[in-house]
C-alpha cells in the first residue's frame, strides 16, 4: 500500500517540440472517450503538440484474433495511411497497441505486399501505449497529477504480456498526489474479457470476471484503475450489477487530474 503525500510539485514540459498523434482507439472513441480526452490534456500539459488524424480505424485485433486475416489487411493500410506522417503516435490501451506492434506487420507480411510491410513495421515502431511514452520517452514518472482517492490497479494481459508495459502504471500512480495504492489480490489473473472470448465463451468469462469483482471488492478500494478500457468495461459491469459502489477509472483520467481541477 502506498500513498502519495507530497506536495504539489512544478511540472516541466518534456513533450516540447514533440508532435504526437492521439491513436484514441475505436472501444475509447465510441463508448469511453473520457480516456482519449485525458490522455490529450495530459499530453499538452506536458509540452507535447497532440493532433487527431481522422482518417484512424479500428486497429483490426478482433478480426485478426478470428482469424480473419485477409479481411484485416485493411486496418493495417488505414492505420500507416493515417499515422505515418508522425515520430510518435501513442494510444491509451495496451491492448490495440500491442495489436498494431505484433499483428500489423505479420497481416502486411500475410498479404504479399512487402512495402506494406516496411511501412506498418515502421508505424509499430513508432506505436507507444500512454505509459511507456510517457517514462520512457519524456522521461517523466511525476506529471503532477492530484487524486485523492483509495485506488486498486489492473494489469491488462494484452498490456501485461504482449505490450509488457510492466511497472510503468505503478510508477505513475505511485506517485500521484493523494492518491493511496492498494494491491490487487491476484492482478495477474484475467478478468475474462479477452475479446471475441468472452463472447464465444460467456459461462468461462463471467466466472473469470467475477473472480476478478471479488479480489477487487475485498481491497475496499475507491476506484478500480486500468490502462485498458476494455477489461474495465466488463469488471465494472459485474461491480455494478453487483452495487459494489467501487467506479471504474482509465489511468489517463487520473494523471490527467489536477488539484486545481479537484478545487
Amino acid at each position: 500500500m502506498s500513498v502519495s503525500t507530497g506536495t504539489a510539485a512544478k511540472v516541466g514540459k518534456p513533450g516540447l517540440g514533440k508532435r504526437v498523434a492521439l491513436f484514441a482507439t475505436c472501444i475509447n472513441d465510441a463508448m469511453m472517450p473520457a480516456a482519449p480526452e485525458a490522455t490529450v490534456r495530459l499530453l499538452e500539459r506536458l509540452g507535447c503538440t497532440v493532433e487527431f488524424p481522422r482518417q484512424q480505424t479500428c486497429c483490426g485485433q478482433i478480426l485478426t484474433n478470428t482469424g480473419y486475416f485477409d479481411e484485416a489487411v485493411g486496418t493495417v493500410k488505414a492505420y500507416v495511411g493515417a499515422f505515418s506522417d508522425y515520430d510518435y503516435i501513442v494510444g491509451p490501451s495496451g491492448s490495440c497497441v500491442a495489436s498494431v506492434r505484433h499483428q500489423h506487420p505479420m497481416l502486411a507480411r500475410h498479404s504479399g505486399d512487402s512495402g506494406l510491410e516496411k511501412a506498418a513495421t515502421a508505424a509499430a515502431s513508432r506505436s507507444y501505449e500512454l505509459t511507456e511514452f510517457l517514462v520512457d520517452v519524456l522521461g517523466v514518472v511525476d506529471v503532477g497529477a492530484y487524486f485523492p482517492h483509495r485506488v486498486t490497479y489492473h494489469p491488462s494481459c494484452h498490456a501485461t504480456r504482449m505490450a509488457k508495459i510492466g511497472s510503468r502504471p505503478y510508477q505513475l500512480l505511485e506517485a500521484v498526489r493523494g492518491l493511496e495504492l492498494v494491491p490487487l489480490p491476484h492482478a495477474e489473473e484475467c478478468c475474462g474479457f479477452g475479446g471475441t472470448f468472452s463472447l464465444k465463451n460467456p459461462d468461462i468469462s463471467i466466472a473469470m470476471a467475477s473472480d476478478k469483482a471479488r479480489h477487487v471488492r475485498s481491497t475496499e478500494a475507491e476506484y478500480l484503475v486500468a490502462a485498458d478500457n476494455a477489461c474495465l468495461l466488463n469488471i465494472g459491469g459485474v461491480l455494478h450489477r453487483q452495487f459494489s459502489g467501487i467506479k471504474t477509472i482509465h489511468l489517463a483520467e487520473i494523471l490527467a487530474q489536477t488539484e486545481q481541477d479537484a478545487a
